[in-house]
């Protein structure tokens, strides 16, 4: 048997503060071998980007390693000094971060960011470095690349900069990728993509990957070995076709049964129970005891070990093997995930519009020369009509690029509209100006999609989540304020006392709840969530999307719901609208459109939703090509290029929009 690439051995990270030393990762241990993919699973907190972190020597001050080996090729990376680990990150190793926005350099073009790698380890400057990174950029699936290259990362989405991110990881094509939620930001069919692209990569060079990520679908389809991780420990760790058959832990299986799947469609999803114990937390017995559906008493008290099944597989549970009560449970299968409405509703799709959206368009002026003339317009949204009954949700889905979360904020007006009429309870906002829009503002709020960005790092979370309410509500004061911030803080899922703490203090997922908490603390009618669960784990996201529903069953909220999450569209939206380069090309019910799709594009994006079903997918992407730029639209079906089913009318003009039913609606030619 071959010696493994990557051997991690007892190895152990703490945070070092004044309270003490709180483990973090606690005696961790596995092989990675050349071309294989080890997936790290499990909730934001349990230590799985500090275990990242650790691997190629990035720990943050006032973090360290206290103890173990990371043995690369035999070679012990804990005892190299910094120096020398200069020359295995980015040539043999190299990380994708789980947050882009805080990794890349703001003031430097994502062009030469890449180039930078480039240059440091194999030489290439001038021309051949920007052809390399022309060439990254292409692979990862950037549009218009040659213009991406000067731009700066907050010129960029969320899934822009998530997959610049991956560029310069895989630029010197490195012996371990090490990717901390690679495909969190991006939508699935540049998901499929970059998920073929690493696995071609992987067949080509024998590259190994440390995947962590919380979609178990990809986990199904990339994953050769899996490890879920509780609390800084390893609590199973198994063969991937064995894990996927049936999970052993409880906490394995818990995860699994809080996943939005068929048959669960408008009901509240599982989750689990508490939250993950916080850092120096000393527990006698299983650290997962107090959560566990299936505790005994003997848990509280006795640490269990992490014992081998005979099967190859590794659980660290005292109960396992006691009938029935810790017996493997199947993973459901998401084969044919999305053809189930919602039970249920509070309001009728036919009731009273709470937001409606016509001809709305949002133009960028492009600027050029030294006097900086306008010498053209980036459309980013271009002629959208929208409708969001009362307590209703509206999911709207489309690639990274195609103008979604512009339309989220030209309707709470964080973006002046070109042209269009938003008309919130009766009232055209975009005619509005700014101190006109004051006393509206408290009916509708948004959700950004980059958590740590859109929280003041020098602000405590209850000056954070108290600063809205103040403002709108001068009369919410002391131990009402107070009251109003901690029901806030239970409400989505975090400790109650946790309000004097700072957003990095935080993990990912913890900060998209503080900032859900936010945006709800004015009581708001109109909520535009722009991914607001795609950096949330499998029990967070179900909490928050219990939590959404909750909301709206309680308050009649409604909901623009901005998501590249299919699964998460048909749990939790009523209607979808599928938007392309800033258009949308397809409205209707999520039954409607998610089980009968008719317009090419989406009939795409379903196809690259991946599954659990284990070699479902052949990881090959389902769309390919690029979404032409929003600057120099195609002439006639702006979806014509990448069209399989392109007609010689779909490239001589855009098609105007077909009604097939009272809510269903096409813009196709081919619906003809």
């Amino acid at each position: 048997m071959t010696a493994p690439l990557l051997s991690v051995r007892n190895m152990s990270t703490a945070v070092l503060g004044g309270a003490g030393v709180a483990l973090a990762v606690d005696h961790v241990s596995f092989d990675i071998a050349a071309g294989e993919t080890f997936a790290l699973v499990g909730e934001s907190g349990c230590g799985k980007s500090l275990t990242a972190l650790s691997v190629t020597r990035l720990l943050p001050q006032g973090v360290a390693m206290t103890g173990g080996q990371i043995l690369f090729e035999g070679h012990d990376l804990a005892s190299l000094p910094e120096r020398s680990m200069r020359d295995y990150r980015g040539r043999r190793m190299a990380m994708i971060f789980q947050e882009p926005a805080t990794s890349l350099n703001p003031v430097i073009p994502v062009g030469a960011q890449v180039a930078e790698a480039l240059q440091r380890h194999l030489g290439l400057r001038g021309g051949a470095a920007t052809r390399r990174v022309l060439e990254l950029f292409d692979a990862v699936g950037i549009p218009d690349p040659l213009r991406r290259l000067g731009e700066y990362p907050f010129q960029l989405s969320g899934g822009m900069r998530q997959r610049v991110m991956i560029a310069m990881a895989i630029a010197c094509e490195p012996d371990l990728l090490v990717a901390d939620e690679p495909t969190t930001a991006l939508d699935v069919t540049i998901q499929a993509q970059v998920l073929a692209l690493l696995s071609d990569l992987q067949r080509r060079t024998g590259m190994a990957m440390l995947l962590i990520t919380h979609d178990f679908a990809v986990v199904a389809q990339m994953a050769s070995q899996v490890a879920v991780m509780y609390a800084g420990q390893i609590v199973e760790a198994r063969d991937a076709d064995r894990f996927f058959e049936a999970p052993l832990h409880p906490y394995a299986r818990q995860l699994v049964g809080a996943l939005p799947v068929p048959g669960k469609a408008g009901q509240r999803l599982a989750n689990i129970a508490g939250v993950v114990p916080p850092l120096g937390t000393r527990l006698p017995g299983c650290r997962f005891e107090p959560r566990c559906d299936v505790p005994d008493p003997q848990c509280a008290g006795q640490a269990p070990a992490l014992v081998g099944t005979g099967d190859g597989c590794l659980v660290r549970c005292l109960r396992h093997g006691a009938e029935p009560l810790v017996s493997p449970a199947p993973i459901p299968c998401l084969a044919t995930p999305l053809v189930q409405t919602r039970l249920s509703s509070t309001a009728d799709e036919r009731s009273d519009p709470v937001l409606e959206v016509t001809g709305l368009k949002v133009h960028f002026p492009i600027r050029r020369g030294i006097l900086r003339r306008t010498v053209g317009h980036v459309r980013a949204v271009d002629g959208v009509d929208l409708r969001i009954g009362r307590g209703r949700t509206l999911a709207l889905v489309g690639e990274s690029g195609c103008g979604k979360t512009t339309v989220g904020k030209a309707i709470v007006r964080l973006l002046d509209p070109a042209a269009g009429r938003i008309s919130f309870d009766g009232t055209d906002l975009a005619q509005l100006e700014d101190d006109e829009l004051i006393p509206f503002r408290k009916g509708f709020q948004i959700v950004f999609q980059d958590p740590f960005s859109s929280l003041d790092p020098r602000m405590r979370v209850r000056d954070i989540l108290a600063e809205g309410v103040v403002a709108m509500e001068p009369s919410c004061r002391g131990n009402l304020l107070e009251s109003r911030m901690t029901g806030l803080l239970v409400q989505v899922g975090l400790p109650a006392d946790c309000g004097n703490r700072y957003p990095h203090e935080f993990s990912g997922g913890q900060r998209q709840r503080i900032a859900i908490a936010r945006a709800l603390a004015a009581r708001p009618r109109l909520l535009v969530c722009d991914e607001p669960t795609s950096a949330l784990d499998v029990s967070v996201q179900a909490q928050i999307l219990n939590l959404l529903g909750d909301l709206q069953n309680q308050l009649g909220l409604s909901y623009l719901f901005i998501t590249h999450n299919i699964s998460v569209v048909a749990h939790l939206a009523h209607e979808v609208a599928v938007m392309y380069l800033g258009r949308i090309v397809e409205h209707g019910r999520v039954d409607e459109v998610l089980a009968a799709p008719r317009h090419p594009y989406t009939k795409a994006l379903l196809a690259s939703v991946p599954t659990l079903a284990r070699g479902s997918g052949n990881m090959a992407p389902v769309l390919g090509g690029d979404m032409p730029s929003p600057a120099q639209p195609p002439a006639g079906c702006h979806f014509s290029p990448r069209c399989p089913d392109v007609q010689a009318e779909c490239r001589l003009s855009y098609p105007k929009v077909t009604g097939l039913s009272a809510t269903h609606r096409v813009a196709c030619h081919l619906v003809k």
